[in-house]
Order: structure tokens, then sequence, then C-alpha cells
């Protein structure tokens, strides 16, 4: 059963791709020519905003949205393709999205099995690396850490599946977006599945690749382009230090396998690694490298920049990516190094440090963003902030708990965003619209749940999960457990007043676009469904939940070893003071309040507010200027070393004494002496008699007379 799990993706995968393949050639039988589709990029028809969109910096490739035309089609859905679709399209996606709901109903089964019913398992399948101390099996662990994963990734992506085929249905390269899909999910299972650090980085690669091609997608268009490059060379910056991490882990056990390391770790406290000098704990340097990894792959706080350009995919793809595949996976990592890191309490302050940090730093700019998808982007990577938190706290099961809500919620907010962009023809500017709610209801009505879910409402899944982790930070023991409290509380607040932004200016209001307006209409059947399911997952996700995640018993017999938590965070947490429970709920009804006064009952505060306090309002606005930072330590210093290399280096050393140099002159004189060779007698005989000349001379004057 877990087998058909993790393959059936990689399956439709495969057909997907031979369907895009076969649609391929249809195009172009003798494939030679280079497809230049202008309009395309899914601005179908909407070529001339399609570029519009972002502009590039030439400089630095740091892209900069703009929402200077309405209906800048930054995504999205327009109409009119330019060309029929391939070839079995709709066998592509029928294929692939069967086969997921499939392998989402095995996943349900098997956490059932595995986490209620106790039955862990190990499925060896076969043998890959076998070099001196260093043997890797290819092998399949399931145990409830990765039943719930499994369960998160395939729910998820079998629905977003579902919706990418009303949402998508006129892209004429559908079968290549189902493929890319499936192999996102085959790679996000493969990393769940794994049973050593080997088979995880393989499955952690290629949820990077997989990214880069979905996020890319639409590759006419230069900024989807850049934003596919950024995301892939950020997340080598934290790639690097997780490979690192993983040659540490064998240097000192001379082992990948989980089992190993942690039966190994306990022997590791107090070991050093001597590097230049500098001898650092053993233990706290591997985690700290592995978290680098994970700071790269979920986004946190200084290797975050990747995440909000992620947007330029289509919308489909940014809920994958942000609810259950890429951002997830250094959340699990974490949680299933769980014993490394609890023998680490150095890296485990770092850890909730960097989340804390990244809760707070996301939700303020996120309060002022005006791209519906990037208000909720902004929302994934604080959330994801308050995961680690809870992992700095050794709460890692309720760190877990916020991660499984939150891919409902937040898959459903995305999916609902493509709704609204579906409806207002490819708009994604939330200035442009207003008064929806009459023409949408029913994206309205699940879009409202999705909110209050994700602010923490009473009763709806998120209400659970994030309150437990900012107890979990008022009960931790770490040094930054108090910075983590503040912080998380005061992200609570910041979250609901720009959660509720979204909706006021989305739904209420006067229609700033009364074209787009008048136009708008509900999205296909395929695309209300699973918003509809990913709605009442967002209410049940929370509350038949709680005690397995947050309940100490429950935890104890739920997740049983697969997590190895901090042996009393979670009676801890039950100790905290009843009025500092209540603490977040009041920060979630003052940022509704404060929201709704901005933008229903008064909505000139906010440009007064933002004239009043310019710096400000340019600083969350630009990001706290991380591009034009990275840019400046960063890009121009390594496009100018580049440049340099290739004038000073390349040009003028190499080609100067290559090419240009010392073979030009070979080849001047021997352009010059082939000249001699007229094939006259007399000019030999000539040369012969100055030679014979030269040589007396020589003799009679020179060394040969002595």
């Amino acid at each position: 059963m877990v087998q058909a799990i993790v393959f059936l993706p990689l399956l439709g995968a495969i057909l997907a791709g031979l369907i895009s393949l076969v649609g391929a050639h249809g195009r172009n039988p003798s494939g030679d020519e280079l497809e230049h589709h202008g309009d395309h990029g899914h601005d179908h028809g909407a070529g001339a905003h399609a570029h519009a969109s972002d502009t590039i910096n030439e400089d630095a490739s740091v892209i900069h949205e703009s929402h200077h035309e309405p209906g800048d089609g930054h995504d999205d859905h327009g109409h009119g393709p330019v060309e029929p679709p391939a070839a079995g399209s709709r066998g592509a996606e029928l294929i692939t999205t069967a086969l997921l709901f499939v392998s989402a109903a095995l996943s349900w089964m098997t956490l059932v099995d595995v986490g209620f019913n106790g039955h862990d398992l190990r499925i060896q399948l076969l043998p890959w690396i076998f070099s001196g101390e260093l043997e890797v099996w290819w092998t399949l662990r399931v145990d409830t850490l990765t039943a719930v994963m499994l369960v998160v990734v395939t729910t998820v992506s079998s629905l977003v599946h579902l919706y990418s085929i009303g949402y998508m249905d006129e892209d004429p390269y559908r079968p290549r977006f189902f493929g890319y899909l499936s192999l996102f999910t085959f790679a996000m299972l493969m990393l769940v599945t794994a049973d050593n650090l080997v088979q995880l980085f393989f499955g952690w690669e290629g949820v990077g690749l997989a990214s880069y091609l979905l996020i890319g997608f639409w590759y006419q268009k230069p900024s989807a382009n850049a934003a596919a490059i950024k995301a892939f060379v950020v997340n080598r910056v934290g790639d690097f230090g997780f490979a690192l991490g993983i040659f540490a882990i064998f240097m000192l056990t001379s082992s990948t396998d989980f089992e190993t390391i942690f039966h190994a770790a306990p022997g590791l406290t107090g070991k050093t690694i001597d590097f230049l000098g500098w001898h650092a704990d053993a233990l706290t340097l591997i985690c700290l490298l592995l978290f680098m990894g994970a700071m790269g792959k979920s986004a946190q706080f200084l290797l975050h920049t990747w995440l909000p350009d992620a947007m330029e995919g289509p919308t489909p793809v940014s809920a994958l990516i942000h609810a259950a595949t890429m951002v997830t996976a250094g959340v699990f990592m974490v949680a299933r190094l769980s014993p490394l890191f609890e023998l680490a309490p150095n890296a485990q302050a770092v850890v909730m440090f960097f989340g804390a940090t990244t809760a707070f730093f996301a939700a303020t700019i996120g309060l002022v963003q005006n791209d519906i998808k990037r208000i909720v982007a902004y929302s994934t990577c604080s959330q994801l902030g308050y995961m680690f938190v809870a992992m700095g706290a050794g709460a890692y099961s309720v760190g877990m708990f916020h991660l499984f809500t939150h891919a409902f919620f937040k898959a459903l907010l995305f999916l609902g965003s493509g709704s609204v962009i579906y409806a207002m023809h490819h708009e994604q500017d939330i200035r442009n619209m207003g008064g929806l709610w009459k023409k949408i209801p029913y994206t309205f009505a699940v879009m409202t749940v999705g909110t209050l879910a994700l602010t923490g409402f009473p009763l709806f899944a998120g209400y659970f999960s994030k309150d437990a982790i900012i107890e979990a930070a008022y009960a931790s023991h770490n040094p930054f457990s108090t910075y983590a409290y503040l912080l998380t509380i005061v992200a609570a607040g910041l979250t609901s007043f720009y959660s509720w932004r979204l909706v006021f200016k989305t739904f209420f209001g006067e229609p700033h676009d009364q074209e787009h307006y008048e136009a708008a209409h509900e999205s296909p059947i395929w695309m209300l469904i699973p918003i509809g399911v990913l709605a009442v997952g967002s209410v049940l996700a929370g509350f038949p939940f709680k005690e397995l995640f947050t309940g100490p018993h429950g935890v104890e017999e739920f997740f049983r070893e697969s997590v190895k938590m901090n042996p009393h965070i979670l009676e801890d947490m039950e100790h905290m003071p009843h009025l500092l429970g209540w603490l977040p709920f009041v920060m979630m009804v003052g940022g509704f309040l404060v929201s709704y006064t901005f933008y229903i009952r008064k909505p000139y505060l906010p440009v007064e507010l933002a004239n009043t306090q310019p710096m400000l309002y340019k600083f969350l606005l630009n990001k706290w200027y991380f591009d034009e930072l990275y840019d400046f330590i960063f890009v121009r210093p390594a496009k100018w070393i580049g440049y340099q290399l290739w004038k000073k280096g390349d040009g003028f050393i190499i080609d100067g004494f290559g090419p240009d140099g010392v073979s030009a002159r070979v080849l001047d004189i021997t352009r010059n002496v082939v000249k001699i060779q007229t094939g006259y007698l007399y000019h030999y005989a000539f040369a012969m008699l100055i030679g014979a000349a030269g040589l007396i001379t020589w003799f009679m004057f020179g060394f040969g007379g002595q």
C-alpha cells in the first residue's frame, strides 16, 4: 500500500510527460522549430499586460511588483488560447488526478493503521549506494510522523490537481503542467518516507527541481524565469549547509541511516569538530547546518526572499508549494531529526529565534502588500515561523499540528484567491477589486472560512494549533522563549489585520474596476469542489486532532517514537496563566477591529497614515529592502567579479597571450616564412650561397675559427 502511495504520482508524471512529448512532436514534427508565443504566459489574450506585471532590475535580477495597469496579468487567467491544446490533454489531467486521489485515500488508511493501530512500517526496496563505509538502501519508513505528512501531501495535491483542471483549462501545455505537479508530489513523498539522509536529500533536491519547473512554467515571461532562478539559487545556499550537515553526521557516525544516527547521538555529546583552529560542539554545529537547509526550503528570515516571487507560477502551484510540499519540508526535517536537536539546546535557541523573527517580520510586510497572492504568501512565511518556534521549544508534535491545520486553510486561501483572479479576468491587485461578495458568494464564503482559520477564530483549525504554539513558547525554557512569545502574540494581531484587509478590500466596498466587476462570475465546478472540501478541512482539522497533537497522553500514544519531545513541555503548557491564554484571541479581535475601521468605516485612514509615515510605509512596501540589500552585497559584486574575469582574465590574459598573442605571432611568422618558398631554382641557389657565406664568415671570425 505504501509503495502505491509513493509511486502512483510518479506513474502519473511519466504518463503526462509522454503525452506532453507526443503533443510537442505534433506541433513541430521536424523537431527543429523553436516556439515563440509572445502572448502566452497564461496571459492568454492579455499579452499587452503580461510583461507589465513586474519590472526586473537589469543590474540585479531583483523582482519588483508593480500594479500600474489594471489586469496586469502577473499570473494568471485570461481567455482565448493562442493555440489548441496538445492531443491527450484531458487524458493527462484525468490520469494524474485519479492516481493522486487513489494515493490520498490510501494515505488516510495508512494514517489510521500506523497512527492509531501502531503498525509502523519499514519497507526495504532495493540497494542503492555501496561504497566503502557508505551503505544506502532505498527504504520506505512509515511511522506516525510520516503518515501525517502523507495525508497532508496527497490530500492537498489531489485537490490541487482537481482544481487545476478548471483553472488551467485554456493552457495548451496542460500535460506538461500536470506532469510537473505529479513529479512535485512524488519528490515530496520520497522526502517524507526517507529512512536515511541520502534518500531524504534526494527528495529534498527533487522538490527544489520541481518548484523551479513550476514557478517558471510560463517561461515566456521574463519575470517567471527570474523568479524560478531566484528560488533555485537561494535554496542552493541553504542546501549547501544541509549537505555539510549530512557530511558531518556521516563523518562522526559512519552512517546515514536514521536509526543508527539516533542510537549514536547521545555518544556525540561533548564531542567537537575542529575547523581551522575553531573547536565547535559537534551536535550544535550539525544541527545548525541542517537548520540552514530548513531556512532555505521553508523560507525563514534571511533566506525568505524567493517565496513571494514564487507567485509568478500558476496559482495551483502556489497552493501546492505553500501548503503541502516545498516549504513544509524544512519543518518535517527538523521534526524527523528531533533526537539530534533535543541534544543541542543552543541550536534549538537559534531555531526559535529565527522562527519568531520570521513570524513577526513576514507579518509586517503582509500589512501593506496589494497583490492578493503575495499577501497570502507572506502569511505562509509568517506561519512557518510559528512552526519553527514550536520546534525550538521541543514541542515537535505541536509544530506538526500547525503544519497539518495550516495545509488546509492555506491551500484554501490560495485556491480561493485563484478563484477571485479567475472571476476578475487575471486581475490580482486588491485595490482594483471591491464588492465581489455579491458576484462570487461561494468563493467569498470559503475565503471567509479560510481567514477565520488563519486568524485563529475559536473552533476553527488554526485556533487550536496556533494557540498551542504560543503556549509552547511561553512554557519553554529556551533562552529566546520570552522573545518568541511576545513576537508570536504581536504577529497574531498583525495576521488578523492583513487577512481581514484582504477580505474587506476584495469583497466589500465599491467596485474599483467596473468592467471586470460586471463580468465577474463563479469559477467552474472543477475549482469549486476542492475549495469546498478544504473549507471543511479548515474546520475539522482542528478540534478532533487536538488531543493527538497537543495532549501529553495523546502524543505519547499517537506519535510514539517518531518524534522525541521535550519531556516536560506539554505538561508545562497546561499550566499557563489563564489570562495570558486569552491574549492571542484578544490580539485577533483587535486586528479585526482595526482592519474593519480602516477599510469599512473610515477607508480614508490608511492613505492618511501612509502619508504621515512615508518612511515606514515604504520600508514595509519594499519588504525591508532585503532584495536591494542582497543586490548590493552579493549580486553586484558577483557580476563585477564575473565581468572582470571575462574582460581581464579571459579577454586580456587568456586571449591576449593565447589566440590573440603568442598563437597570433606564430601565425604571422609562418605566414611570412611561406613567402620564401617561391619555387624558383635561382632563389634557392642564392639562399644557399648566402648560407655558405655566412657559415664561412662564422668559422673565420667566430667560435669556429678557434
